[in-house]
């Protein structure tokens, strides 16, 4: 019996929709084609977080060589460096892989529930009406890709235009930031015996609330990890706000959670944060016990004096691991300071 077409299936269907029809081409037509090497395909596939695909498999399409050449011209015509080139490729790869993977699954559990469907079957509808929001998947992803481009350049406008002209020398990491971290405690006894649904509950509620309390406040998740969620802020008193609003607010939904907050010096790279600043929050987080927000006693200083709606209290002094002595200071919100207040589901 012959075997049947790819695109005789649900999914070729969408993938020839997605990636174009065939013909296929295997990995040396590819090169040739974008009149790059078969080390740079083979560089790109794994940059892009796919595994190497055997020389003659017919496995890359017309979209495959047009980004590759696209690419390369950028770096042949000096526009931009090969090591940048390679970084937004990962970049893409990484995100992409992420946000597809997101967006399905919220299909999928849309689609179980609103049938009363098991996960493979609710899976089988997505795979075959998945075309039908295709159109408004691109469109919302340029349309958030503009909208986040620009406030990050507009982040940038505003840092140059209150820059004192000071130089930053050259040990020192580039950007001043409130950096917060944040945890459920006792996530792993409390979950271990949920079904699905409730511990998927668990999970969409801290993490909604996590994400909108940091972005009503005006401050930036960097990652979530599991129970645990990183941000920055560009001022210490925006920071402080969004460590105490996520104590309360969480712990008013039965998530208790412990936080700190952080003063000081970053580098970003590859969408993530580093150096001491970030290490000394996750360290004091651990020193934190539930409902309590936690900072070092330089943060504290600057915010007594930047953020007078906040009560500090200097706690006993703690031997953080790799950092020696430190002297943690207890953060609270005054009575009768604005709060955040817990968004409509």
């Amino acid at each position: 019996m012959a075997e049947p077409s790819p695109h005789s299936s649900t999914y070729g269907a969408v993938a020839a929709a997605l990636l174009g029809p065939g013909p296929r081409r295997h990995l040396g037509e590819v090169a040739e084609s974008a009149n790059v090497s078969e080390d740079d395909v083979r560089a790109f596939w794994r940059l892009l977080g796919f595994a190497d695909v055997p020389d003659e498999a017919p496995e890359f399409t017309d979209a495959d060589v047009a980004a590759m050449r696209d690419l390369m011209d950028y770096v042949r015509t000096d526009r931009i460096g090969l090591r940048t080139a390679r970084t937004l490729v990962r970049a893409n790869g990484h995100l992409m892989d992420r946000l597809v993977l997101w967006q399905v699954e919220s299909f999928v559990e849309e689609v179980a529930q609103r049938y009363s469907l098991d996960d493979i079957s609710a899976r089988l509808v997505v795979l075959d009406r998945f075309l039908t929001l295709q159109p408004m998947l691109e469109e919302q992803l340029l349309y958030t890709w503009r909208r986040q481009l620009a406030a990050l350049l507009g982040r940038f406008d505003r840092q140059f235009a209150q820059s004192t002209g000071l130089a930053i020398s050259a040990d020192q990491l580039p950007l001043e930031r409130a950096v917060g971290f944040m945890d459920m405690v006792g996530y792993t006894s409390r979950t271990v015996r949920l079904a699905r649904d409730e511990l998927a509950e668990i999970v969409a509620e801290f993490e909604t609330t996590a994400r909108d309390v940091v972005a009503r406040n005006g401050a930036r998740v960097v990652k979530t990890v599991g129970d645990a969620v990183l941000y920055v802020a560009d001022d210490l008193p925006t920071g402080a706000k969004v460590a105490t609003d996520l104590v309360d607010l969480l712990a008013a939904v039965d998530l208790p959670v412990r936080s700190s907050v952080v003063w000081g010096r970053v580098l970003s790279r590859s969408g993530d944060i580093f150096g001491p600043t970030v290490n000394l929050a996750s360290r004091l987080n651990d020193v934190a016990t539930p409902g309590v927000v936690v900072m070092d006693d330089v943060s504290a200083a600057l915010l007594e004096v930047e953020g007078p709606e906040f009560d500090l209290t200097p706690m006993e002094t703690v031997s953080v691991q790799g950092m020696g002595p430190v002297n943690p200071v207890r953060l609270r919100r005054r009575q009768g300071s604005p709060r955040t207040r817990r968004a409509n589901p």
